[in-house]
């Protein structure tokens, strides 16, 4: 008497076995190419025609740096409703040996500039902070970092840009 089950069975059993094998993959090559719709592509590093860019800090003599930002629309899309806001955060650092991490917070500043077809133009904004030399031991060494988004004449915002760092200069700090 043999244990083997008959040819009949062995079909019907293995039909069996296939059929959530089968949904499985049809479930997951539509999961495959139902993947995220992407609205914006990220590696690019403007938004709506605008283009936000942290300058190399100044320094303004005595304590005080200039974290400088440049921002830039253009009518690149051609539609009469082109009215743009730029929403621009900023956070301001003085670079400490170490990780990141380490580093002395200065302070942040939002800003809002708007832009309407009639003035496609750049500009920069001048963001002043006062630089503490706390180690007392000559030039401190400064950046910033910018994000921005930007909302069109019709009130829908873009997506918040990747945080984009500036040069490390370094600053005669003087009391």
């Amino acid at each position: 008497m043999s244990i083997t089950p008959s040819t009949g069975i062995r079909s019907t059993r293995a039909r069996i076995a296939l059929v959530p094998l089968l949904s499985l993959g049809l479930l997951g090559s539509s999961v495959a190419f139902a993947g995220p719709a992407l609205g914006h592509d990220d590696r690019r590093d403007d938004r709506h025609g605008c283009k936000v860019k942290p300058l190399d800090p100044k320094d303004l003599r005595g304590n005080r740096v200039d974290f400088k930002i440049e921002v830039k629309c253009d009518d690149k899309d051609g539609k009469k409703d082109s009215k743009k806001t730029v929403h621009i955060r900023q956070l301001r650092y003085e670079d400490e040996k170490g990780p990141r991490r380490t580093d002395d917070f200065l302070g942040r500043s939002h800003f809002y500039e708007e832009f309407n077809k009639n003035h496609d133009d750049a500009r920069i904004i001048h963001s002043v902070d006062k630089v503490r030399n706390l180690d007392r031991r000559g030039a401190e060494e400064v950046y910033h970092m910018v994000s921005f988004r930007v909302q069109k004449g019709n009130g829908d915002w873009s997506d918040w840009t990747k945080w984009e760092m500036s040069e490390i200069v370094k600053v005669e700090v003087r009391h």
